[in-house]
């Protein structure tokens, strides 16, 4: 009977954490702000698009093919250029996820989530 009840208690734990991993519907004050320079954009799996910086950190705007976004349009308003990133922390802030919530190059907000 212990080890069931702990059995539980353990499967609970793990679904409480891989939920707290899954970016949904992130808000501007749960995320954190990071300056990079952008120097590789390409198409990455499940037409989600994905940014590389200088330090060889990948981020990406989930399925931004889909909403409408275009490679070309991005390489020439983002490539070689310094860019904010709003990045939704997970796990309670204990992770910060490479899922971009927001991206800006100057004041020029290129791609939100944010309503």
């Amino acid at each position: 009977m212990r080890k069931l009840i702990l059995y539980f208690i353990i499967c609970i734990l793990v679904c409480v954490c891989l939920n707290s991993y899954v970016v949904q519907n992130p808000k501007l004050e749960e995320c954190y702000i990071q300056t990079e320079t952008i120097i590789s954009i390409k198409e990455g799996s499940a037409f989600d698009i994905v940014f590389s910086d200088i330090h060889g950190d990948h981020y990406y705007i989930n399925r931004g093919l889909e909403m409408g976004l275009n490679l070309d349009s991005l390489n020439a308003k983002v490539l070689n250029k310094t860019v904010t990133l709003h990045l939704p922390n997970l796990l309670g802030g204990l992770v910060i996820s490479e899922h971009i919530a927001q991206l800006e190059v100057g004041e020029e907000i290129i791609f939100t989530e944010f309503n």
